[in-house]
């Protein structure tokens, strides 16, 4: 299956916290990064979700926020340090790629914030990926 989510990243379970409906799913990415993932309980079971399993972590572009350093006091539990390989404008919007270590995301930002936080190729930025915009997939 074709997916339009540009950002899929592969890496393996290491934890799966249940909780009434919900679950909380830690996955260590092939390039060492943590992420966090929140899903249904039926996902997990439906994916047969437990550590050591192999998944894809699914994030729209739209999802992915952009930081030019480290952001205490959030509640966003995923911040992916990497740097900006690409940078493509357009008349409100822009593509930012960025490399975290090895693996590559997109970023739908506005040109606003390119502008406002100086973004080129080999700046230095901390994706923000809120845990409930993270889907999963087998690998």
């Amino acid at each position: 299956m074709s997916l339009s989510i540009r950002n899929q990243l592969p890496g393996t379970v290491t934890s799966v916290t249940p909780g009434e409906v919900m679950a909380t799913v830690k996955v260590r990415l092939d390039g060492g990064q943590n992420l966090t993932a929140a899903v249904t309980l039926e996902a997990v079971e439906d994916l047969g979700l437990a550590p050591g399993s192999k998944v894809r972590a699914l994030v729209k572009s739209t999802e992915v926020s952009l930081a030019v350093g480290p952001v205490d006091g959030v509640s966003i539990r995923n911040q992916l340090p990497g740097t900006v390989t690409d940078v493509a404008t357009g008349g409100a919007m822009a593509r930012v790629k960025v490399d975290v270590t090895g693996s590559e995301l997109t970023s739908a930002i506005t040109k606003d914030a390119v502008t406002e936080l100086g973004l080129t190729s080999g700046t230095p930025v901390v994706a923000l990926i809120k845990s409930t915009e993270v889907s999963l997939s087998n690998a």
